[in-house]
């Protein structure tokens, strides 16, 4: 379960007595999203970079470990033409989305962290990974139950692919450790209220010691 360190007891327990933060657990047929990992958020010269490589090192270990149990893994990337001509109502109130016009090396992968040949990459133009993409399609031809959840940011991209998880009838299990945003109480006051509400948030280890286990 997620951290509770970012709220006060009086909140949690109000939370909790109200019927919020019920567990919904890793199905049987789960899939790893790893939403926008690229340069963007880890080059200093970008201005979406992240304060630290922690959820960097996350997605690596949680991608490592769905590889070993032959989960699927899926990856999503964002890529606009140049200008903005697809980008809508989002790319015109974040001018920072430009680093990801088409043929910038900030929106390319990290060496380590990129797909291997058959994973599944989903090219999006919005925050949640699901809008106007195949991503639903392709997690029910796979009969997928579960969508573990690691990538950046927290607050924006993770946070929409988990609520639209939700909304399509995916159980979402939004991994800590292998999710970064600009701030660490902007990270953990998102991963409060997804958990209250719309997905399981959940440790690392936790998540790694379930895929390799089989469930």
């Amino acid at each position: 379960m997620v951290s509770e360190a970012s709220a006060d007891d009086g909140l949690i327990q109000e939370y909790r007595q109200a019927g919020f933060n019920r567990r919904l657990g890793i199905g049987d047929r789960p899939a790893v999203l790893i939403v926008d990992l690229c340069r963007a958020y880890f080059d200093e010269e970008s201005p979406l970079c992240l304060p630290d490589r922690g959820a960097l090192a996350g997605c690596q270990a949680l991608v490592a470990a769905a590889r070993t149990a032959n989960v699927p893994v899926i990856w999503t990337r964002v890529e606009y033409e140049p200008g903005g001509a697809n980008g809508g109502v989002f790319y015109r109130k974040v001018a920072a989305l430009s680093v990801f016009d088409r043929g910038s090396e900030l929106g390319t992968w990290i060496d380590g962290a990129e797909p291997e040949p058959g994973e599944t990459v989903i090219t999006k133009q919005q925050a949640s990974s699901f809008f106007a993409t195949s991503l639903a399609s392709v997690l029910q031809a796979g009969s997928i139950d579960t969508v573990v959840i690691g990538g950046v940011s927290t607050s924006g991209c993770v946070r929409a692919s988990a609520v639209d998880a939700c909304q399509h009838g995916f159980v979402p299990i939004v991994v800590d450790e292998a999710c970064g945003d600009r701030s660490p109480d902007l990270h953990a006051n998102t991963l409060f209220d997804l958990d209250a509400k719309y997905a399981d948030v959940e440790s690392l280890a936790n998540v790694v010691a379930t895929l390799r286990s089989g469930g």
